[in-house]
């Protein structure tokens, strides 16, 4: 017979103190990070390696041109991917339309059938990552809806090493498997990777408890039918204009590079303007995007920077760094790799000192001290190339410096503008706005495709110093705006955040 009485109740489990959710999420992003900066890694030297040995045959400056487009679109697309889960698909929807995208694309790569696979390859790589990546940021914003903001930040943290111990695994694996010329068996590494993310996010969906299940503020019958209708014809005329452009003969990688990076730059001028006079932002919600601007223009500065690992970095430390360790010639890709260690080494240690000094220290400060430290980091890389240049290959430290400052950068900053812009992000366009900070790396990254091109004319220490005095020179700046920045957050409703001592 039934006393009439219950039970104590059930103890929810956790992850690491946080919802159940996040685990999920942190394992479907590890193995998509997994497979992203795997291909990465080998992506340049796969573009320049001679027809002979199975690559492409590029040009350097060439092959560098296609990393940009390449990362620039993955990023700007994240705007579109940003908008379909808040109007049509909802969140969670599109974060299993984007895997599945990933993984197609990963296995066109891994097809040793031509050229055309690879291109084919990264445009699906492209668009399904633009799907996923605003969607899955936004999903773990989701499972802190009625918690405190030092929780959140703690959360993006950790979420946030999930991301790297993919990249330090896919960094790993991926280019040991390339070595003697194993391309396509490289990239099928990849694409099982994807493979075992997918199986992740289905088998933890009940664990998301309805995040993102539905659209936050879905389309009406009529609007969704308005925007099938410009979304084909805006698509047909985007094709044709590209196919006209082809046949005419005048289209080249850089040209391309060129059109996307002034495109990239003027979609965020356009949605902030369009946010700006949105009816659906309030006064209030208007006050923190004034905020949020001066940040975006920030973490595109370090991510102009940052982003050279796989260019720049990548082919340094082929062509001018000793690889030999300890009687064993390591894989160029695997210098990078320290990034991803110490992240997922100090990342517990800076999600514990960041939710303790709680909001003593000001998301503003986090993004000055990340636009300095990535800064000196290309001191460093200049007095390297400077040694270089002398025709000497220098010891692997010198990168692995380079890394490890600019990795204290990125805990700095990167968890910290994925959580900013969850807080400062209106209600109408929360999913959108997640898209609009991956468009900051967007802009950083396809300008400093373009960047690149400078190294024709200029020595290499001098095209790192330029960008390093650029970097730091911003830093300073923000530094001196903290306080107003600080000030116009927290007239958006996030809890002020005193002066640190």
């Amino acid at each position: 017979m039934a006393s009439g009485r219950s039970g104590p109740p059930a103890v929810e489990r956790t992850f690491f103190g946080h919802p159940r959710g996040l685990a999920t999420l942190f394992g479907t992003e590890m193995w998509e990070r997994f497979s992203y900066y795997g291909m990465r890694a080998i992506l340049v030297l796969f573009l320049t390696a001679p027809v002979t040995r199975g690559g492409m045959g590029l040009p350097e400056t060439t092959a560098v041109g296609i990393y940009g487009v390449y990362i620039a679109s993955v990023y700007l697309l994240a705007i579109a991917g940003g908008w379909l889960g808040d109007r049509l698909l909802g969140a969670r929807r599109t974060v299993l339309c984007g895997a599945l995208v990933i993984m197609g694309g990963h296995v066109s790569m891994a097809m040793p059938m031509g050229g055309g696979f690879v291109w084919l390859g990264l445009v699906l790589i492209a668009l399904g990552s633009g799907l996923l990546k605003p969607n899955m940021s936004a999903l773990v914003g989701e499972l802190y809806r009625h918690e405190d903001d030092a929780r959140r930040d703690s959360g993006y943290t950790i979420f946030y090493m999930g991301i790297n111990l993919g990249a330090f695994i896919g960094i790993m694996v991926v280019p040991w498997l390339q070595t003697g010329d194993r391309w396509h068996l490289a990239f099928g590494a990849a694409a099982l990777g994807m493979a075992f993310g997918l199986a992740q996010y289905v088998r933890g969906r009940a664990t998301l408890r309805g995040a993102g299940e539905e659209p936050d503020h879905r389309m009406t019958p009529d609007e969704e039918r308005r925007f099938k209708v410009v979304a084909s014809v805006a698509l047909a005329a985007g094709a044709g204009a590209l196919t006209l452009w082809a046949l005419s003969g005048t289209l080249t990688v850089d040209r391309f590079a060129l059109v996307l990076t002034v495109v990239t730059a003027a979609v965020p001028v356009a949605y902030f303007v369009f946010l700006f006079s949105s009816r659906e932002v309030t006064a209030e919600e208007r006050k923190g995007l004034f905020a949020y601007v001066w940040l975006f223009l920030a973490a595109a500065i370090f991510w102009l920077v940052y982003d050279q690992a796989g260019s720049a970095l990548l082919l340094f430390a082929k062509n001018d760094t000793d690889l030999d360790v300890l009687g064993f010639t390591i894989p160029p890709g695997w210098v990078g790799n320290i990034n991803s260690l110490v992240i997922i080494l100090v990342a517990p240690l800076f999600a514990e000192m960041f939710l303790k000094a709680g909001t003593r220290i000001s998301t503003p400060l986090k993004f000055a001290v990340g636009l300095v430290l990535v800064g000196v980091s290309f001191v460093v890389m200049s007095v390297a190339s400077g040694i270089a240049s002398g025709g000497v290959k220098v010891s692997v430290m010198w990168l692995l410096s380079v890394y490890l400052i600019q990795t204290v950068g990125e805990l700095f900053l990167s968890p910290a503008g994925l959580s900013v812009t969850n807080k400062l992000a209106p209600r109408a366009f929360e999913n959108q706005l997640m898209g609009l900070w991956f468009l900051s790396m967007a802009l950083g990254d396809s300008v400093g495709g373009q960047a690149y091109r400078l190294t024709k004319v200029v020595p290499m220490p001098m095209y790192y110093l330029t960008l390093a005095l650029a970097a730091i020179a911003a830093g300073l700046v923000m530094l001196l705006f903290v306080r107003r920045l600080r000030m116009l957050m927290a007239e958006h409703h996030v809890p002020p955040v005193p002066t640190p001592s």
